[in-house]
């Protein structure tokens, strides 16, 4: 008796909270026909006819036509610009200065990776720089 008064009770709930609208019907339509593969066309033909090419006569060539003068920067007085290298200087570096700093050994290497002695005094001018 208890089973079945559950039974109805739940029964009842589930019924009551389903939905009220009935369950749309589902037309299945026919997929569409797939249409036939159309050949790919050749490519043309090539002419029957030998073609040849024709001579080109360059006879109308001009340099004032091709490399005109410009009239405005003719008539500009040209300014000449001056560029001053900068110049590192050693201050007192010296050589026995520069291998007293570092070693004998770093001395011949930056000789021999700059290509002179004047290029290993300056790196060592800037080597001294960085460590004031």
């Amino acid at each position: 008796m208890k089973i079945t008064l559950t039974l109805l009770l739940t029964l009842g709930i589930f019924t009551g909270c389903g939905p009220r609208t009935p369950m749309p019907v589902v037309h299945i339509q026919p997929q569409p026909k797939v249409e036939e593969i159309k050949p790919i066309p050749k490519a043309p033909v090539a002419p029957k006819r030998d073609l040849k090419l024709k001579e080109i006569k360059d006879t109308n060539y001009s340099d004032q036509y091709m490399y005109p003068e410009d009239t405005k920067a003719a008539k500009k007085d040209p300014v000449v610009k001056t560029v001053t290298p900068k110049v590192v200087s050693t201050g007192a570096m010296t050589k026995e200065a520069c291998i007293s700093m570092i070693s004998q050994e770093k001395f011949d290497k930056y000789t021999t990776m700059f290509g002179s002695e004047d290029a290993s005094i300056k790196r060592c001018a800037m080597i001294q720089a960085m460590n004031k």
